[in-house]
């Protein structure tokens, strides 16, 4: 073939070919933030430079692609069609170099590296962070940036590794591991049974000062299990709070009968401050799951996060002798 068809044959294929090689890694991992952060002064405070220095970043990264990658919009940034092309590629680079990583970071008990882990303020604060102390101890290098909120986070777009649910764990995309579990129980101290007695039957909470929950409904609707079956009565509470501490406060005080979660209940029983009322009527407890995206390949340091949580929820349920209770 003549030279100058040759050339003028390479530069048909010239939009997804050379000019892709002026991409550095550290392009795609920005634009992979942007998309994120959907704001441009929110990428340049994580990465502590000059807004200037991102939007400069951006559209060299745009006109070396030789595509409108995002539109400004008065709410934020949106991706194109192309941005979001773009964008499945940016992830898979970074999710593979995070392996490449790990692989070569050594083996488990040397781990480096961050976890991005999203879970309820109960879960959090009640069953994830007291196995963050001998998690620590075992990996060092192990960085967790814990984000806390009563909500489902969206996980690609926050950048987050596992999600900490209680009760159903399904969605798109997603898979799920469980590695745990908890109930809601009820729950007085020791001085207010003595005052006010032990309630025998459902019937009897009727007589009892209850305490709900003042920011979801749901949760003032008590379930049981009455000869296997299900049965709900709606409380008629005589305290009220927002809060779970505050809730088990109320407890501890001797106020009333509260409905906890187990992982906040159960210590408190163990310690013996706390009791647990009608045990015959439990309902069914809810599983605890690690959710992660499905569309990645998970690092080591993930995988051993996982672990470690679930050997210390075991643990855990073996030291209260409820390895076969729901």
């Amino acid at each position: 073939m003549p030279k100058a068809k040759a050339l003028q044959h390479l530069d048909g294929f010239g939009r997804y070919d050379a000019p892709m090689k002026d991409l550095r890694f550290d392009d795609l991992m920005l634009f992979a933030q942007v998309a994120r952060l959907r704001n441009l002064s929110a990428v340049a405070r994580e990465r502590d430079v000059p807004v200037s220095q991102v939007s400069r970043a951006l559209s060299r990264i745009e006109s070396t692609v030789g595509a409108r990658l995002v539109h400004r919009t008065t709410h934020g940034l949106a991706l194109s069609d192309d941005g979001q092309r773009f964008l499945a590629h940016c992830q898979a680079a970074v999710q593979a170099f995070d392996q490449l990583s790990d692989d070569f970071a050594g083996s488990a008990d040397r781990l480096v590296g961050r976890v991005r882990v999203a879970a309820s303020p109960v879960i959090a604060q009640f069953w994830l962070l007291p196995s963050l102390q001998s998690l620590a101890l075992e990996h060092p290098g192990l960085r967790v940036d814990l984000r806390v909120e009563d909500r489902f986070v969206d996980m690609a777009r926050e950048g987050i590794d596992i999600a900490i649910r209680s009760g159903a764990a399904g969605g798109e995309n997603l898979i799920a591991r469980r590695i745990g579990g908890f109930g809601r129980r009820l729950y007085a101290s020791p001085t207010y049974l003595e005052r006010a007695g032990a309630p025998q039957a459902i019937e009897n909470l009727a007589d009892h000062r209850l305490i709900g929950n003042s920011a979801v409904a749901l949760l003032n609707r008590w379930p049981f299990l009455v000869d296997s079956q299900p049965v709900e009565i709606d409380i008629d509470a005589h305290w009220m709070s927002d809060s779970t501490s505050i809730t088990a406060e109320l407890a501890l005080q001797g106020l009333g009968i509260a409905r906890m979660a187990t992982i906040v209940g159960d210590p408190l029983v163990r310690a013996g401050r706390l009791v647990e009322v009608l045990t015959r009527h439990r309902p069914p407890a809810m599983p605890i799951h690690a959710v992660m995206p499905g569309n990645r390949m998970v690092p080591m340091r993930v995988r051993v996060l996982l672990d470690a949580l679930s050997a210390l929820s075991a643990g855990s349920r073996r030291a209260r002798g409820d390895t076969k209770r729901g």
